[in-house]
């Protein structure tokens, strides 16, 4: 019942915290927030699962109720974790409890209904990672749609609505693909299945895959669902050519809203991408390994490239983003322990790279109220720790050795270029690779523009030392960072443990 009081907690307190005043509803909000981030330390520690939650493993905490008979199948309570779940929810509950902290001094209007939202996120976004019955994981994941809609929709930059309309109106395209292809899914596997709990439909497609429907033979309706599942979760990543929503959702979302866009909204997509196309559909991944890792690669490269064009640091960390995920991608395709570990291992990273890094980005702005690079120099003189923060971060993210952004693309690049799965790989692999080139491009131009040189702000603000409780969040993210980077088997371990069968699988 572990799971089911972090979620009963996010929930309770978003409510409690939607009506308390104003003036205490940042407080209270990280107070409650606290109890989440307690309980998945606990069940990290106390952590006794083995094997992949959808493939016959030994799931840690579960519970399993029946909840609606729809016609012939049922639908299910069903929550579990497994090696490759837990590391996501221990993410999730501390990213949203330092967001909530780096939002005191830039949210000063509507604050409770704000902090109630981010609560509402975390409920739902824990939800996605916990579910393992596909209607009770398709409600989070729509769920988290509407409090960020909000988020940036209300509390964002002068172009917000833009923002949070073209967000939705792609999100919720791309879940109706997906949804359509689930059912799709259900009913091609005939009797085979009596319910939405997404084990049994592994299990289901692994003991003899799809019969067909309306006319369609088994094998072209499994390449169909996948295709479409992998349009539908790729939007959502997001990369190449679905992508173009990300950007403008950063700029104009508040700080704290893209530390969690950034952090945990975009792991669910390759954490569905996990769960669904490479878990359910191993011959239907290989047999569009090549175009897949060719996507991966476009997104790694052009990615980066456009964070080397941009002049404000929020669209050059979003499209980093975009660049990141693209190795995620690769790590998936390349189906070898140390490819979809390391690309597990990056979704964690990565949440708490990107995360350090809009926060950085946030407390510059809330000092110098520009985030255009051009418009300043010198912040290292004025804002020595906070710089010196971000520019440990932007090392993170060139993969500087002993940082967890080092492991992750080591493991992917091992993974990848020894791939026996994905033709080309070690030509795949350097062509990513390249990126990292220009990763360390772009940041160090940032960094040379806005942090370094004698200090110069094209604004009348006097700039000063970030508060405490700006820089402490970014402090505790630095010291996870670097934890992960000197031990990255705390949690490699047991995302590898629940990896392995999806390879043995895959080979069957």
């Amino acid at each position: 019942m572990m799971i089911e009081a972090m979620i009963a907690v996010a929930l309770i307190g978003a409510l409690a915290t939607f009506v308390a005043p104003n003036r205490l509803a940042g407080k209270l909000a990280f107070a409650i927030s606290l109890v989440p981030v307690a309980i998945s330390l606990w069940l990290f520690a106390a952590f006794d699962g083995s094997g992949n939650a959808l493939l016959d493993g030994e799931l840690a905490f579960e519970s399993q109720y029946e909840w609606i008979q729809l016609g012939d199948y049922a639908i299910t309570w069903f929550v579990g974790l497994d090696g490759i779940s837990l590391p996501l929810v221990v993410l999730t509950t501390i990213l949203v409890s330092l967001a909530i902290v780096s939002s005191w001094t830039p949210i000063d209007d509507r604050e409770s209904q704000f902090y109630g939202l981010v609560l509402f996120i975390e409920a739902n976004l824990i939800g996605v990672f916990v579910s393992l019955d596909f209607f009770l994981w398709f409600i989070f994941w729509e769920a988290v749609l509407i409090p960020m809609y909000l988020l940036i929709g209300i509390w964002g930059g002068p172009r917000r609505k833009y923002a949070a309309i073209k967000f939705f109106v792609y999100t919720n395209v791309a879940s109706l693909l997906m949804f359509g292809a689930f059912i799709a899914l259900v009913f091609g596997l005939g009797d085979s299945v009596s319910s939405f709990a997404l084990p049994e439909i592994a299990t289901a497609m692994r003991n003899g895959g799809l019969e067909g429907l309306f006319g369609i033979d088994g094998p072209t309706l499994a390449s169909i669902v996948f295709v479409a599942m992998f349009i539908g979760f790729a939007v959502k990543v997001p990369i190449v050519p679905f992508h173009t929503w990300l950007p403008d959702a950063h700029v104009e979302a508040p700080t704290p809203a893209s530390v969690l866009l950034a952090g945990v909204l975009l792991k669910m997509g390759t954490y569905a991408l996990l769960r669904f196309n490479f878990t359910m559909f191993p011959d239907q991944a290989e047999a569009y390994a090549i175009p897949i890792a060719a996507i991966a690669v476009i997104s790694v490269i052009y990615g980066a490239m456009l964070a080397l064009a941009q002049t404000d640091l929020k669209r050059i960390v979003a499209y980093s983003s975009v660049s990141s995920m693209g190795y995620v991608i690769l790590g998936l395709i390349a189906f070898t322990q140390f490819g979809v570990g390391g690309a597990t291992f990056q979704m964690v990273s990565h949440g708490l790279i990107s995360g350090l890094m809009f926060m950085a980005v946030g407390v510059i702005y809330n000092a110098t109220h520009t985030r255009m690079v051009t418009d300043m120099s010198g912040m290292a003189d004025r804002m020595p720790v906070a710089v010196g923060i971000f520019i440990a971060g932007a090392f993170g993210y060139m993969g500087l050795p002993l940082m967890s952004g080092f492991y992750g693309e080591f493991a992917i690049f091992f993974g990848s270029f020894g791939s026996d799965f994905l033709a080309y790989a070690p030509v795949f692999t350097v062509l990513a690779m390249f990126g990292i080139v220009i990763v360390a491009g772009y940041l160090l131009y940032a960094m040379q523009q806005a942090v370094f040189g004698p200090y110069s702000l094209e604004t009348d603000y006097d700039v000063g030392r970030a508060p405490l409780h700006d820089v402490a969040p970014m402090f505790v993210l630095l010291g996870l960072i670097i934890l992960l980077g000197v031990a990255p088997e705390l949690i490699f371990d047991m995302i590898t443990d629940a990896v392995d069968p999806i390879l043995e699988r895959g080979e069957l």
